[in-house]
This record gives C-alpha cells, structure tokens and sequence, in this order.
C-alpha cells in the first residue's frame, strides 16, 4: 500500500509531466522576456498557481485580490497577465485602454465555466431582490451582471459590507459561499459550482497527514469542502495562507490548496517545511500515485508561451464596450471595500 505522506513531502513537483528545460534554456527565456518587458513597458502580473520559473521572473506575485490591485494601478503600457483568463479580463476590465495578454489562450476555469451568464441572468429575474456577489472566479460577462465582486481574501468583508434588505446571491462557488455564511452568520443563495482541482481533497488524506505529523498545522483553502475546512487550523486565500506561514512559530505546514503555492511558500519561509495534500480521484483512492494537486488550467503557462505571447502582443483580451463598462462598476466596488479599515 502506498503511503501518502511519503509522496507529498515539501511540494516536490514529481508528479508533473512538464517538460523540464534545461538550466541554459531557462536562462536564455528569462534573458528574453526581461528584454521584451523593458521594450514593451510592460508588466508581468503571476498567480501563486503560476510555475516556478514564471513567479520568480514577475513583477508582482499574489492572489486574485493582489493581482486586481496592481493591475488598477499599473502604468506599464503592457499587462502580462500569468494567470488564467477571468483574471486577465479583470485586468483589461481596469485597463480599458491598455493591451494584456495571455500566455495560453485555453487557460480557463472550470468554476467560470460552472456560471453561464445567460443562466444566472435567469435566476436573478426569479428575484429582484437580489444583491448579486460574483467570487472573481467569474467571465466579464457575469462580473457585468453582478452588485459587487469578492475574492476569497475579502468575501467575508464584502458579504458584511452589503445592504442589509437586499436578499444576497453568491456566485459561482458554493464552497467559498458556505464558509462565508459560516464565518458572517448571513444568509446567502448559493449557485452550484466549484473548483474541481480544490473540491479533490478529502477528510481522509488530511487525518493520514495530522496523524503522520502531529506539530503541523493545517492551512486550507475556502473552496475545499466542508469535511476538509472542518480540519483546518486556518481557512484562508493563498495570500493570507502565506502570512499565516510566515507569522506562526510553528515549523511544519499541511498545505490545502494548488500546490504551486508551496514555491512561493518556501520563498518567504525559509527553514520550514511544507506539505502538500494529495488528491483523490472519484473512487477515494489516491489518483496518480498520490499526486499533489496541480490546476491544469494554470499549468498551462510556460517560460515559452510567455515569450511568444510577449513578441506577438497576442493572444488578446478582447471585450465589448459595454461589457467593459458595466464590469468594471462591481470591481471598482470591491476595491472600495477592500480599502476601508
């Protein structure tokens, strides 16, 4: 039987089937994008989901919240969004005048995709009551439809901040939705949609971890499920969890999210250990040898797709003028919220 702590120590990327470039060729990419960003004025804008080679050369690394701040107040002429494709579009959605781009055009989200905007037009019509909460997880087009965005570092904040006699919608990820309405005592209707690479973990694998190391704490992301978050010694954003990491005397951390997230993690923390959570495939056995959890969506951007997409200018977010304008009301909105004390 296959022990699954033995598989997940400290982040190791051994389950990846990335190609692995060589140290010369690393080197000469970096030398590359360095070179275009200076010619471009341009920015580079990671996740804390991005591969390694890609955070250590960005401008700026962080999670949604993060990345929407810097994208509103960046003066480079260029947005280089390492990201998946909502967060571009909320890049362009507050740079109207401003060329970003997207090292893979097929970096998507499957919780976006959870939430087509003609249906959530739909249930809105069942109650005009509704103050709609879009997560950032979410296409211009429902942002366009949503009172105000969150992220999963400020929902709570933004869930407290809304109008008392408005009944609240929350959209698309009712993980994160649960947990608010534990965390604020507020009633909320939740859309049915998730994040398929957070909503594999599973109560087993964490208990086989606390039971393997008793001194770790346990940090979990809000759009895990229940029976996962009711483990945890702190339920928080990839930014948050970060901090979390850093300001503990603890040592030794179960990890509950992407697992590329552990590089930044060992970045900032060093002398402590990280470990990552492995997944379960639909029959809870582990799936692939225990793999850590990895999206495959922001996997998909490389060193070499960021340089071609940096010489081409493309692939392009493009958006409607009035999709521009109405969207950009609701994250003009949660930035607001987010500023106050």
């Amino acid at each position: 039987m296959i022990d699954v702590a033995d598989n997940v120590i400290a982040g190791v990327d051994r389950f990846s089937t990335r190609r692995q470039l060589a140290p010369e060729q690393r080197d000469a990419l970096t030398r590359e994008i360095l070179a275009l960003k200076r010619e471009l004025n341009a920015v580079i804008l990671a996740h804390n989901y991005q591969v390694p080679e890609i955070q250590d050369l960005a401008d700026y690394v962080g999670d949604s919240l993060g990345l929407s701040q810097q994208a509103a107040r960046t003066r480079a002429e260029v947005i280089v969004f390492c990201g998946v494709h909502f967060m571009a579009e909320t890049a362009k959605i507050l740079n109207p005048g401003k060329i970003v781009v997207l090292p893979d055009k097929d970096a998507g989200c499957s919780l976006e995709e959870s939430c087509p905007a003609d249906k959530l037009a739909k249930l809105q019509a069942t109650n005009p009551n509704f103050w709609t909460i879009a997560y950032i997880n979410c296409s211009a087009a429902v942002k366009a439809l949503s009172d105000v965005i969150c992220t999963s570092g400020n929902a709570e904040k933004i869930v407290r901040a809304a109008p008392a006699e408005r009944d609240l919608l929350f959209v698309p990820d009712e993980n994160l939705g649960q947990w608010v309405m534990e965390c604020t005592g507020q009633p909320m209707t939740l859309w049915r949609g998730n994040c398929y690479a957070h909503v594999e973990f599973r109560r087993d694998s964490i208990l086989r971890l606390r039971a393997r190391f008793p001194d770790a704490k346990v940090v979990v992301h809000p759009e895990s499920l229940r029976e996962v978050r009711d483990l945890a010694d702190a339920v928080c954003s990839t930014e948050k969890m970060i901090t979390y990491c850093r300001n503990s005397p603890a040592q030794r951390f179960v990890v509950v999210t992407e697992s590329g997230i552990i590089h930044r993690m060992q970045k900032e923390c060093p002398g402590k250990e990280f470990i990552c959570t492995p997944v379960f495939d639909a029959m809870r056995m582990p799936s692939d040898n225990c793999r850590c959890s990895e999206c495959k969506y922001m996997k998909l951007n490389t060193l070499e797709k960021l340089r071609d997409c940096m010489a081409r200018l493309a692939p392009r977010i493009e958006l409607e003028p009035a999709i521009l304008e109405r969207a950009r009301l609701p994250i003009e909105r949660m930035l607001e919220i987010s500023a106050r004390p």
